[in-house]
């Protein structure tokens, strides 16, 4: 037993600890690492923020292309586009089909597109089409028979602003 606890005195006897300049390395390095994973993370996020805004812009942008093209290519007339100073504010088109039933859909573009669709002058459904609208970047103009449509959606804010336009150019079907 007493040869044990000599041994164990000689041991300790020998570990001297680390020295102040190897706990500043130590630190030093443990800095460096948790601010290269900080930044990372950071960049992880702001990316991830940035393309959900990307996303979210273009699902808007084709929402509103798609509702809008749906409805021109029904309309057997020239749809009625209205402005105000100098930005978009509503297009209007209407047609009928066999029955003798008229259809009519209002787009309103401000901040969201909303549409309203009514048959034969009664209000059938009204919804909002897309949202994140940039009212100055949007406008539509019905040119040699075709309606064509220019779309921006701008969305999130900062650095993580993303913006998608569309232009869509549509025939409307033959008048009957």
């Amino acid at each position: 037993m007493v040869k044990i606890f000599h041994m164990l005195r000689l041991i300790n006897k020998n570990q001297l600890g680390m020295t102040m300049m190897e706990l500043v390395i130590a630190m030093l390095i443990s800095a460096v690492i948790t601010g290269a994973i900080t930044s990372t993370l950071f960049q992880v996020v702001e990316v991830s923020a940035s393309t959900n805004n990307h996303m979210i812009a273009v699902r808007q942008a084709q929402s509103a292309g798609y509702w809008v093209s749906h409805d021109a290519l029904m309309a057997q007339a020239e749809p009625v586009i209205v402005e105000n100073a100098g930005q978009l504010e509503s297009i209007t088109m209407d047609w009928g089909d066999w029955d003798g039933n008229t259809y009519q859909v209002v787009y309103t573009f401000g901040d969201e597109l909303q549409r309203a669709y009514s048959i034969n002058s009664v209000a059938d459904s009204t919804g909002i089409i897309a949202e994140f609208i940039d009212p100055a970047n949007t406008g539509c103009q019905f040119i040699d028979g075709r309606l064509i449509l220019t779309v921006t959606i701008t969305v999130g804010s900062g650095s993580q602003v993303q913006s998608e336009t569309r232009t869509y150019g549509l025939v409307p079907r033959p008048g009957s």
